[in-house]
């Protein structure tokens, strides 16, 4: 997931960034309000978090510019006094919560993972498909019960994977949502990281969850059961295994 802090406060700022990149977001960070705001207009960012911003719109002008050009990504408004008048003018501009100081980061965290649940419509901070569990709080990936490791950007593209389900994942939508603004377009670093998250999830198992989409990106393979007894079907039943290599075959 990938979040825009904006906050002129080095130290504060820099923290953030640090704290949220240790959880696995993605962060782009901004100490000015006008870039913050033109950061929030021209990517997609699944949270955004304003603090106190001393150059540029404040953070009241650039939740409710935001809200007035229809977009609906979740913001948190990190207020500068601990008083219902704060809070109020807060929400009151669009921001989807707020959080008085002293800020403490496990709250804050814990609050943005609300409002991705809540802008997600999902319940749980444990994402499934079939066989294998993500657990968002605990950072701990498992399949068929067994610990897998997964380094930060693979947790991210893992928990990316299972937040869209069936959709396609285009090249430009995981870099977009795992990798921050100073990643390089053109390299082969998400490919070197699907090859890498592929040979610890995949590694050993007939069944692949995460499949190639010629030309168009990638998805967990949803229709791999399905090919396999089509596939058998088609071979007839004394060769299943054999359907069951056509069924790797085309899910790999």
């Amino acid at each position: 997931m990938r979040v825009l802090v904006v906050e002129s406060d080095s130290g504060a700022g820099l923290s953030l960034k640090q704290d949220l990149s240790r959880r696995c977001f993605a962060v782009d960070w901004t100490q000015c309000g006008e870039k913050g705001y033109y950061l929030a207009r021209t990517n997609p960012y699944d949270a955004i978090v304003l603090g106190r911003i001393e150059s540029g719109p404040a953070g009241r002008e650039i939740c409710r510019s935001l809200r007035e050009l229809g977009r609906g990504v979740p913001i948190i408004m990190l207020t500068a006094t601990d008083d219902a008048a704060a809070r109020i003018e807060a929400l009151a501009s669009g921001a989807d919560d707020c959080l008085a100081p002293p800020v403490h980061f496990e709250e804050l965290f814990l609050r943005i993972r609300t409002i991705l649940r809540r802008a997600a419509d999902a319940g749980t901070d444990v994402l499934e498909f079939e066989d294998l569990t993500l657990d968002i709080q605990k950072q701990e990936v498992r399949r068929g019960g067994k610990r897998i490791y997964l380094t930060r950007k693979e947790f991210q593209l893992m928990e990316l994977f299972l937040r869209r389900g069936d959709r396609v994942i285009s090249r430009g939508e995981i870099l977009e949502h795992v990798w921050d603004s100073e990643a390089d377009p053109f390299s082969n670093t998400i490919e070197t990281h699907i090859w890498n998250l592929r040979q610890k999830i995949d590694r050993g198992r007939r069944r692949k969850l995460i499949s190639t989409v010629p030309g168009r990106g990638y998805r967990l393979a949803f229709w791999a059961a399905f090919t396999y007894f089509a596939a058998a079907l088609w071979l007839g039943s004394a060769c299943l295994p054999d359907a069951a290599s056509c069924a790797d075959f085309i899910f790999s």
